[in-house]
């Protein structure tokens, strides 16, 4: 089969253009691990397609550039090959990314849309939003978001719901052992401001 790639670029598989080398930036998917368990999601999104003798196709939509995102591109696309997915044979793979010109996403999700792709990956929150408005047919897997549910993409982590899945970065045990260890060093601590943006969505306001 002709191996089909399309990248257009208009730096990250990330929202921030700003702020490409940021540790922040796609935080769960810094591994190839993480990147694979993506793949695999995907792979069982695709499964009917491949059933029907024909290549499944998936996108990948980010904010960022993919210069900026090459070496996480590569481990997803290893993630493929580990379950059994080459690129150009049995699966196809289209790339589009906003150069940080958020405003260009819709443009693009409406594109890929129309392409009819079996599965679209979001790079980050800011991309699943867009997706969500475009779509709610073809499945879409979170590359991470900080609050899936708070955002308002899937009805609970254990059952999604709709067609956005994926993976959460959502961890608020943590905070709690964060407090602690801040009560060991400074044991005489006995108030502790938290800064944070009302906007974002998901985040608890106390």
């Amino acid at each position: 089969m002709q191996q089909r790639i399309s990248i257009r670029s208009t730096d990250c598989l990330t929202d921030n253009a700003n702020s490409g080398t940021s540790p922040k930036l796609f935080p769960m998917i810094q591994n190839r691990k993480l990147l694979g368990m993506i793949a695999f999601v995907i792979a069982v999104g695709v499964w009917g397609a491949m059933a029907q003798a024909q290549a499944p196709q998936v996108a990948l939509l980010g904010g960022g550039s993919a210069s900026g995102n090459a070496g996480r591109i590569e481990a997803f696309r290893q993630g493929l090959r580990e379950l059994g997915y080459t690129e150009g044979k049995n699966i196809l793979l289209e790339q589009r990314w906003a150069e940080g010109k958020l405003d260009r996403l819709a443009a693009f999700a409406a594109e890929l849309v129309r392409l009819k792709m079996d599965t679209i990956v979001s790079a980050g929150p800011t991309v699943t939003r867009v997706l969500r408005k475009i779509t709610s047919t073809v499945p879409v897997v979170m590359g991470f978001d900080d609050d899936p549910v708070g955002s308002g993409f899937v009805a609970s982590l254990a059952r999604p719901g709709g067609n956005i899945t994926g993976l959460s970065t959502l961890s608020p045990e943590l905070s709690a052992k964060q407090l602690e260890l801040l009560k060991e060093i400074l044991p005489k601590i006995s108030r502790v401001a938290v800064l944070g943006s009302s906007a974002h969505p998901g985040q608890v306001k106390h």
